[in-house]
């Protein structure tokens, strides 16, 4: 059984699919770009829109009663590898120690000409 989850702090899905699912323990919350609730981006630079992307996870993690500290992996997309440094300190602003499991890929591009997407899985609490 699934349940969806859709945050209304965070942009809504821009095609057939959900901001996050819930199923079996977790919570597989789809990939944010940095964009407001409105669908405009938070900025020009990967630093406001890495930010803007947490935001929207943590907007989503909220809606289901969780907090960054349930989160046991994370992906991150970014247009340019070399954003790499800039994204991984706003990051450090959001999770703390001990740290979920991440991947971080270099895309060719992102929907809308995003800088960085970011995706999370959480466990629920039991």
């Amino acid at each position: 059984m699934k349940k969806i989850i859709s945050a209304n702090d965070a942009p809504q899905a821009i095609g057939p699919y959900s901001q996050a699912t819930q199923a079996n323990g977790f919570l597989f919350i789809s990939g944010q770009l940095g964009v407001t609730p409105q669908g405009e981006f938070a900025g020009t630079d990967v630093g406001s829109q890495a930010k803007r992307s947490l935001q929207n996870l943590e907007a989503i993690l909220t809606e289901a009663g969780l907090g960054f500290e349930s989160v046991v992996k994370t992906t991150i997309f970014l247009a340019d590898m070399a954003d790499f440094a800039a994204v991984n300190k706003i990051y450090a602003d959001y999770f703390k120690q001990p740290y979920p499991a991440r991947s971080t890929v270099a895309v060719k591009t992102l929907p809308k000409g995003g800088l960085v997407e970011i995706e999370a899985i959480a466990a629920m609490k039991r």
